[in-house]
């Protein structure tokens, strides 16, 4: 009989110890009928915030509501350009044109995938309101050199930390070192709900509840609204449900790095296989575990065909994507992240991945050059 297939994520195992916990949850949710703004919701925002080190918290509707209403409460709008990277989910750059601003998209280091510096110094114009790292795949874009950068130019930082729900940098949680972080609650981030969900957190209290108040209609209470805002609140059952999970955030993270450290013992030996990178003082949380290779499409087959499922994050640029042809960036004008997106390729990553599973998946990877 053949092996089942190893998946690229399964979140039946990882939430199947959790299910009575989660059925209760959503049983008290449903009595209650306390939908939206409900108990939870402030509860879990408190919970998060500490799991975070920081000291509050705003639930919102997901990622991409959160950027948005971050850049709009830090006033930017028409006539303003925001630095994001070209190779990302394209959320954060549509948070930017939602906001009325113009994407500017900068090249990505070759070793992390993340926002480049120096590429993003060349790209500051008298226009340039904000800059947009990235996260990416849970590790730390370089903040030591982003963050002077943004303070010499006096411009925002809204980290998107998406993928990067208890990633640290030097010590700290990702999304607390700029003017505002952003995390996703989508269900197969680290930290997941059951549906669309995200959180906002910022530096200064007064943003953040701005941005409260952008979410829910530009009000704090339910007849004045102070200014014009969207409806871009977290529901109470994702709430409550994500209650359940947030205890298991860190033991979820160690289960990713400890699957990393054995793709690594593995598979480091590999000079036609890039493997992921952790810059010093960084803590990676592997959202999702992306090699990198030339021969990409022939691997994912030959994995495919052994019962080995891949994934794809990402394979178009964001430059070269049809939503922004207006740009008119060609071909190699974002070089590093053009290739990047030409090699990439996820293999199986989540907590509940068997070590049996991982050395399967090694095996597979090595015999694909023997």
């Amino acid at each position: 009989m053949p092996d089942a297939p190893v998946p690229l994520v399964d979140l039946r195992r990882q939430y199947a110890p959790l299910l009575p916990a989660l059925q209760a949850a959503a049983c008290q949710t449903l009595a209650d009928c306390d939908f939206i703004g409900g108990k939870a919701v402030r509860v879990f925002e408190a919970e998060f915030a500490t799991a975070l080190g920081v000291a509050a918290s705003v639930g919102v509707a997901n990622a991409t509501a959160g950027l948005h209403a971050a850049l709009h409460a830090l006033g930017i709008g028409p006539g303003d350009e925001v630095i994001v990277p070209a190779h990302t989910a394209i959320a954060t750059a549509e948070a930017v044109t939602l906001a009325g601003a113009q994407v500017v998209f900068a090249d990505i280091e070759p070793d992390t995938c993340t926002l480049d510096p120096d590429d993003v110094a060349r790209r500051i114009t008298p226009r340039t309101r904000a800059i947009v790292p990235v996260h990416l795949y849970g590790h730390a874009a370089d903040l030591d050199r982003l963050l002077p950068l943004a303070r010499a130019h006096a411009l925002w930082v809204v980290e998107d930390c998406a993928q990067a729900v208890g990633a640290q940098l030097h010590g700290q949680a990702l999304g607390s070192f700029g003017d505002a972080g952003v995390y996703s609650f989508f269900p197969s981030k680290n930290l997941g709900g059951f549906g669309d969900g995200g959180a906002v957190i910022a530096r200064d209290p007064a943003l953040l509840k701005k941005i409260r108040m952008y979410s829910n209609h530009g009000r704090e209470d339910k007849f004045r609204h102070d200014f014009e805002g969207t409806n871009s609140r977290l529901d109470t059952l994702q709430a409550a449900l994500l209650r359940v999970n947030l205890p298991h955030l860190a033991t979820w993270n160690a289960a990713r790095r400890a699957i990393a450290d054995q793709y690594r013992q593995r598979l480091g030996h590999l000079d036609w296989l890039q493997l992921p990178v952790q810059r010093d003082g960084a803590e990676h949380i592997y959202h999702v575990y992306v090699v990198r290779t030339q021969q990409r499409e022939a691997l994912a087959a030959h994995l495919h065909e052994l019962g080995i499922r891949t994934g794809l994050h990402y394979p178009i640029a964001l430059h070269r994507q049809p939503a922004y042809a207006r740009l008119n960036l060609g071909p190699g004008s974002l070089p590093v992240a053009e290739e990047a997106c030409a090699s990439c390729l996820s293999l199986p990553m989540f907590p509940g991945l068997t070590p049996a599973e991982v050395e399967r998946v090694c095996d597979a990877v090595e015999a694909f050059h023997a």
